[in-house]
């Protein structure tokens, strides 16, 4: 596996227009001979915003046959809350952009969630971040292979580095529902990107260190489709 490194600009814009490629494609199959409408996996924090900036400002690309599912969502906070995930998508992308549907897991859908991307065909394009204990959405240290979209609490250490977003460390969430690692892995292609120096150490190991449960992300070796990136 090979860590591709460029400016953070340049990775997004790579990753957006392979979207908007993707979707563009799917879409005029979908018309012809009833193919698959397009399904996108979607992450949240810093890291995929740029992404999210560039599929904003192409033009030429119709996502009204688009579904989406994202990662994760945190567990009792109101859709509407600034912190919360689906508030996140709105800013960034979903006020620009019309999509057919939009998916995020729920405490009362969480078994569910795995079948209803299984019934729209899959995913095609999984965009995900990594986190400095090497969690893959809120997978943390620990989550087995197999499991499939979950509730989980989180460490300490993901409550510390998702602080910087709440006024206070008291006020981040103590639960999540996230796609497991095998829901993860089941999407055709992934984008993983990192972003700063403090990523480095943690996506070296992942990506070139012993596949275990202890980094979650090192699971994404062994997948066939996997494009990673590293900005400064």
């Amino acid at each position: 596996m090979r860590i591709r490194s460029n400016t953070y600009q340049k990775v997004c814009h790579l990753i957006s227009s392979n979207i908007c490629d993707l979707v563009r494609r799917h879409s005029a199959l979908y018309l012809v001979k009833g193919y698959e409408k397009p399904t996108l996996g979607l992450a949240t924090g810093s890291t995929p915003i740029g992404i999210y900036q560039e599929l904003s400002i192409m033009k030429n690309t119709n996502f009204s046959d688009t579904i989406t599912f994202n990662l994760d969502e945190y567990v009792g906070l109101n859709g509407w809350h600034p912190q919360s995930y689906n508030y996140f998508m709105y800013k960034h992308l979903f006020t620009n952009l019309t999509f057919k549907k939009r998916f995020f897991p729920s405490v009362n859908g969480v078994d569910l969630y795995d079948d209803l991307i299984e019934a729209y065909g899959g995913i095609d394009i999984q965009i995900l971040g990594i986190g400095t204990n090497g969690h893959i959405a809120f997978n943390e240290p620990g989550t087995p292979r197999e499991s499939k979209t979950h509730v989980v609490d989180l460490t300490e250490n993901t409550i510390k580095d998702n602080s910087r977003f709440f006024d206070s460390i008291e006020d981040v969430p103590k639960q999540a529902t996230t796609m497991g690692i095998e829901s993860i892995m089941r999407a055709k292609r992934i984008y993983l990107v990192a972003q700063g120096k403090h990523k480095k150490d943690i996506l070296e190991k992942a990506m070139y260190g012993d596949i275990t449960p202890e980094v979650p992300a090192s699971f994404l070796q062994e997948h066939d489709n996997l494009k990673v990136f590293y900005c400064d």
